[in-house]
């Protein structure tokens, strides 16, 4: 079973480090670094609609799989 599916508990969601990433203050960042900053958060956004689309992909083989039994 796939772990990564199923819901986190409360002081799982205090330290996982997206929530700590939301959370930080930008006040003393630069331009250059709020560029890059923004620069890395779109490619985690992209790696993770790749991932999304990716076990789309695999429910609906599974889907068609085992709609033909």
């Amino acid at each position: 079973m796939d772990d990564d599916n199923l819901p986190l508990p409360h002081s799982a969601l205090r330290d996982d480090p997206l929530i700590k990433l939301a959370r930080q203050d930008l006040d003393p960042l630069s331009i250059s670094e709020l560029e890059e900053r923004i620069s890395l958060l779109r490619q985690e956004i992209a790696r993770c609609e790749n991932k999304k689309m990716a076990a789309a992909r695999h429910l609906s083989a599974a889907d068609a799989l085992f709609k033909k039994i």
